[in-house]
């Protein structure tokens, strides 16, 4: 099956993210809450997964009160129940109410505003802005909660770029994979912004194996390429934001696979071929290989702890999203709610990445990425 070469204009909306800050609450209530939720992977917890030790303390601004009704991602559910039971030990006035049937139903949740967080395991798709942005011409705010797991299946894992075992190959750039699997086009969507400067022609096509400088038998072999289904109408994928700048112009030759296990069947059984997908997919006869972010940096293997620091090019994000704004559209005021601030800003401590790392299916942010978050909330 091929995916056909498409781009797309509209206008540019400037993305707002906003924040402000609270004071102080209790703090010894939560240990037979949190013993409650006993950790559901040993061996993740006590791994060095992430540096949170060298995070900050939490430390209440302001008490606060109130329901916080979350909607979204269903596979954070244990990881939330865990931040619930953290934070009450230091905010025990506050209640939660969890509606999580899939990322596709976050954005809903703050479009009609029956949520004030919503929970994705994605960043959310430009045309998944517009609920909240014809409401109030503001966007949703985007909070880097956590890194996406390293092979667990569903839970965001990093994404992998496989051949074949016999494949001489051993490690590509961002921009050869892009030349690889992308085509033609004259820009790209990010956010909700259209960028002029990752257009390319055909002319910057590899095709052969013998381009990416194989010699012999390989140098006139044709690559054959392997992908899931592509995101319609208007999602723009992870894969595509980080290595096509966020078009949508594919390999003309691209075979697409909605089972991911018969794609791999399929690449174990083509020495010509590579293919991308979640570590987790990995089988016998391919192998992963080593990515680069461009030709100037070295290339990194996918490893957990390459994963985990956020230093292989495909590692993945999972985020929170609130709205700037109130019911009637205007802008909030204060910026962020009180209870959403004081609970996104624990889930950025220590204590909230300690438990990402009990929880053992996402990993922790590094600090130099929860310090950029705690920006978005001052």
């Amino acid at each position: 099956m091929r995916r056909s070469t498409a781009t797309a204009h509209s206008p540019c909306f400037r993305l707002v993210r906003l924040g402000l800050g609270p004071p102080l609450a209790g703090l010894l209530l939560a240990c037979a809450a949190l013993a409650a939720i006993a950790p559901a992977h040993a061996a993740a917890a006590a791994s060095p997964a992430a540096p949170a030790d060298t995070l900050p303390d939490y430390h209440p601004r302001e008490a606060v009160s109130g329901t916080l009704r979350s909607w979204g991602n269903d596979r954070m559910g244990s990881l939330m129940a865990r931040w619930e039971a953290g934070f009450r030990a230091y905010q025990p006035e506050i209640r939660f109410s969890d509606r999580l049937k899939g990322t596709a139903s976050a954005p809903f949740g703050l479009y009609e505003w029956v949520a004030d967080l919503a929970l994705m395991g994605r960043q959310i798709y430009p045309y998944e802005y517009y609920g909240v942005y014809r409401r109030s011409l503001l966007a949703p705010v985007e909070i880097a909660v956590a890194t996406g797991s390293y092979d667990h299946a569903h839970q965001s894992p990093a994404l992998a770029v496989f051949v074949h075992r016999d494949n001489p190959l051993t490690q590509l750039t961002l921009r050869q994979l892009d030349r690889i699997f992308g085509a033609a086009r004259t820009g790209g969507w990010q956010g909700l912004d259209w960028h002029t400067e990752v257009a390319r022609t055909d002319r910057d096509n590899l095709r052969t194996w013998g381009q990416l400088g194989l010699t012999g038998a390989w140098a006139n072999r044709p690559i054959h390429v392997y992908g899931p289904p592509g995101i319609y109408p208007g999602g723009v994928s992870f894969f595509q934001t980080r290595v096509f700048g966020g078009a949508d112009s594919w390999n003309e030759q691209l075979q697409e696979y909605p089972d991911r296990a018969k794609m791999m069947a399929a690449l174990a059984a083509d020495p010509a071929g590579i293919a991308y997908a979640g570590f987790n997919e990995r089988i016998a006869g391919v192998k992963a290989l080593a990515l680069a972010e461009s030709a100037a940096t070295p290339a990194v293997a996918l490893t957990r702890a390459h994963v985990a620091d956020r230093t292989y090019p495909l590692t993945r994000t999972i985020y929170i999203y609130f709205s700037p704004d109130q019911p009637n559209g205007d802008p909030a005021n204060p910026p962020v709610d009180p209870k959403v601030r004081e609970f996104l800003r624990y889930i950025l401590s220590r204590q909230g990445q300690e438990a990402v790392a009990q929880d053992g299916n996402y990993l922790p942010l590094t600090p130099a990425l929860a310090a950029e978050q705690l920006k978005k909330l001052p």
